[in-house]
């Protein structure tokens, strides 16, 4: 509930500090004291549009700021937690801003956020009734909910929306692949060409080196083996090789080792380098005679490194990246050809998902329907108690092309306040005064279903006096039983029922006009009730009218 306003340099307000308590509060005071000023300044907290008109002469900035308490509210938590902001010891603190060259700021427990977030959190809590926009009763989803919970079909709705949830996915799913398997089908050759060019090629990621080492060979090979062969003849074949002196050079140190035993050492060296060098020429000569020079076999070497350069082109710097791509595009082929198995299963599923939200929309309709004809007359029941003798009240369900997350039909509450005349959206209802009265008998109807705490009603006794006011005033004590409730009045019988009263008046200082609030104590609050039966508040007559309105 809303336990504190605090309003700063708002229009004629210069500070003011209003404390509210549970049940029903009454603010009165004079005509033109300012009580319209502080509905005023409500709204700016619950949404409305700021503007720099509303800042005090002289100021630079208005300031509006509200202290709720949230305490078992899960609904508001939620709304904070999904904001990433937490209550503070269960108290929401929502601040709006007005500067005075037209720009505006909101706060959540001090936290910046924007005037929307701020007004749908201000809404979760209060609903103010009167010649203003932000009412929730007044929108087709919030009549949707309260016609639900009437009905007592909250989980059956739940289960609606659910359902609703599993058909969007699936019409997402379907729509996703169709946009997908259009995409492919439309470039469906290109891909496939480009798959079949890689797969041709029968790529190995090692060939690179294998063929450039190849190539070389085949490009020298006149050269490999007039080398290799001179090679042999010089360590091992021909007049005079290296292995021949080596021979020679080893018997030496071999008869000298058998002599001193200390050249051991150079005779082994001699003799491994004797047979290093004779293996040495009979390789060298076993590799010039297998040297091959074939031209055919160096064109089509360098024919598939070219073939393989082209690839690279196209599809990657390496050959490991034209396999990656190949196998990427063998997965988009893969989701072509079985795009209309797909897309045939997820129809199947996007029909199964439409059939059980079709029945179960079908289910939630006949509970409202019996609900709305059960509401209405209750309503109709309460209206004249309110001044509204012949009103018509009537819950439509209008049908939806498709069913929705919120059912097969939107609910709109309609009245009519005069015989003879169609019932009309209640957000059509011209008079302020007559669309809070209508607002409070369905809340005094729905007062334990209806989430929102706190409810302000503006203008509901325009129009009205006598037995009907007596009426209005028992309505909401009612109503406050269940909620907080704030009344802005000019009748006794209204303000007499208040737990808690409020009188506005408005001051003048160096010639500048202020208004204020101050809670009534008991004496000054009998003197206020005689003022507003319109006697003298000082007389014994009316003080004692007032004491039994008062009831003390």
């Amino acid at each position: 509930m809303l336990i504190e306003l605090r309003i700063r340099d708002f229009a004629v307000i210069d500070e003011l500090t209003i404390e509210l308590g549970p049940g029903l509060n009454a603010l009165t005071g004079e005509t033109g004291a300012g009580k319209s000023i502080i509905v005023g300044a409500l709204s700016l907290l619950l949404g409305e549009r700021a503007s720099s008109e509303d800042v005090r002469v002289g100021a630079d900035r208005a300031v509006v700021e509200g202290v709720f308490d949230i305490e078992g509210r899960a609904a508001v938590l939620e709304r904070l937690d999904a904001l990433g902001l937490q209550a503070e010891d269960g108290l929401l603190i929502l601040r709006r801003e007005v500067q005075a060259e037209g720009r505006n700021r909101a706060w959540v427990n001090g936290s910046p956020a924007t005037a929307t977030v701020v007004g749908r959190l201000g809404s979760a809590l209060v609903d103010l009734h009167g010649q203003h926009e932000h009412q929730t009763l007044l929108d087709r989803g919030a009549q949707r909910e309260i016609l639900d919970a009437y009905a007592d079909a909250g989980d059956l709705a739940a289960e609606v929306a659910r359902r609703y949830g599993r058909w969007s996915a699936a019409r997402r799913s379907l729509s996703e692949r169709r946009e997908r398997a259009m995409e492919l089908e439309s470039r469906a050759d290109f891909l496939r060409f480009q798959l079949k060019e890689i797969l041709d090629a029968e790529i190995d990621p090692d060939e690179d080196a294998d063929l450039e080492a190849r190539a070389r060979r085949l490009e020298h090979a006149r050269e490999l083996a007039e080398g290799a062969n001179t090679l042999h003849d010089l360590l091992y074949g021909g007049d005079d090789a290296l292995s021949d002196r080596l021979a020679q050079v080893r018997a030496l140190a071999e008869r000298l080792a058998r002599i001193d035993p200390t050249l051991a050492e150079v005779q082994a060296a001699l003799e491994s380098a004797y047979h290093a060098v004779v293996e040495a020429g009979r390789s060298a000569g076993a590799y010039g005679d297998g040297v091959e020079h074939d031209p055919r076999e160096l064109e089509r070497v360098q024919s598939r490194q070219h073939r393989l350069f082209r690839l690279k082109r196209k599809y990657g710097a390496t050959l490991e990246d034209i396999v990656a791509t190949g196998r990427r595009l063998a997965e988009e082929v893969a989701d072509l050809d079985a795009a209309d198995r797909d897309l045939s299963e997820l129809e199947r599923r996007g029909e199964e998902a439409r059939a059980d939200l079709e029945e179960a929309s079908v289910r939630l309709g006949a509970v409202r329907r019996a609900a709305g004809s059960k509401l209405s007359a209750e309503v109709e029941g309460v209206l004249p108690e309110l001044g509204m003798t012949g009103a018509v009240m009537q819950v439509a369900l209008l049908p939806r092309e498709e069913p929705g997350a919120g059912g097969g039909e939107e609910v709109e509450f309609r009245v009519s306040l005069n015989p003879g005349f169609e019932p009309r959206p209640l957000r059509k209802v011209a008079s302020g005064g007559e669309l809070s009265r209508v607002m409070l008998a369905l809340k005094a109807l729905l007062a334990r279903v209806d989430r929102v705490p706190t409810l302000i009603f503006d203008e509901i006794d325009a129009g009205i006096g006598g037995v009907v006011a007596t009426g209005v005033a028992r309505k909401l004590a009612e109503v406050s039983q269940d909620h907080q409730v704030f009344v802005i009045t000019h009748l006794p019988q209204l303000a007499s029922r208040a737990r808690s009263h409020l009188f506005v008046e408005k001051t003048e200082s160096d010639g500048v006009a202020a208004t204020t609030v101050r809670p009534l104590g008991p004496d000054e609050r009998v003197a206020e009730i005689a003022r507003m039966l319109g006697g003298d508040p000082g007389s014994p007559t009316s003080r004692e009218h007032a004491r039994e309105l008062l009831g003390v």
